[in-house]
């Protein structure tokens, strides 16, 4: 099959929406991995890049939206200004590490994927709970079902630009270590809150940081 005879992005110029956000294919290429983004990219590889770095800065205004709700939903003492919720481990996932802006971008995007991949199990179990808690909140629960979906849309997005560029994960993928048990552990009406807020925040902050890894890869980036 050749290139013009991929999928791809809606026609008229319109934006991936939440509801089917688009999933750009990418075909090979010899580069090497090491190279940036000084380097001339094929067209249509460059095109990729775009596509997926403007499906990552859709979500992240809809991670932005769904932390936003999330928060509005939970009752006192959430949203209240003095509030500081406690920063819960979540098994599988942790926030970006400050290391991560210092790495190659081809190893930030891996960890990128990586943590899009641990994330669905973990809203997928916020979601549940959540319909336990507020189930007349159905626009919030819709929001977590969608952003199960998006990341791994994203996820797998980023991996098979990976795999354009070289630079994709030898060997199969390892699972998030217990993901869904670990968000649906909590016990109680607080900590279950708590832990929901946590990966909200998580996402929101993984997709951010993904949007701005694969500005790297455009021209004009540092990577």
């Amino acid at each position: 099959m050749g290139f013009l005879d991929r999928p791809r992005a809606p026609r008229g110029g319109q934006k991936p929406s939440m509801d089917h956000p688009y999933v750009p294919s990418f075909p090979s290429t010899p580069e090497d991995p090491q190279t940036d983004s000084s380097v001339s990219l094929l067209p249509h590889l460059e095109a990729k890049i775009r596509q997926t770095h403007s499906l990552a800065h859709l979500l992240t205004k809809y991670a932005e939206q769904l932390l936003q709700e999330y928060v509005q939903l939970q009752g006192d003492p959430f949203g209240l200004p003095s509030f500081s919720p406690p920063r819960l481990p979540v098994a599988g996932l942790s926030a970006p590490a400050p290391s991560h802006a210092g790495l190659p971008v081809h190893e930030r995007l891996r960890l990128d994927a990586a943590a899009l991949a641990a994330l669905p199990p973990l809203l997928d179990a916020v979601c549940r709970r959540q319909a336990e808690l507020n189930p007349r909140a159905p626009r919030l629960l819709r929001r977590l079902e969608d952003a199960a979906r998006q990341a791994r849309a994203l996820g797998a997005a980023v991996e098979a630009l990976l795999a354009a560029l070289g630079a994709a994960n030898r060997g199969p993928r390892a699972e998030p270590p217990a993901a869904t048990a670990s968000a649906a552990s909590a016990t109680g009406v607080f900590p279950a809150k708590v832990l929901g807020l946590r990966v909200c925040g998580l996402y929101r902050e993984w997709l951010s940081r993904t949007e701005g890894d694969l500005g790297q890869l455009l021209p004009g980036g540092s990577a």
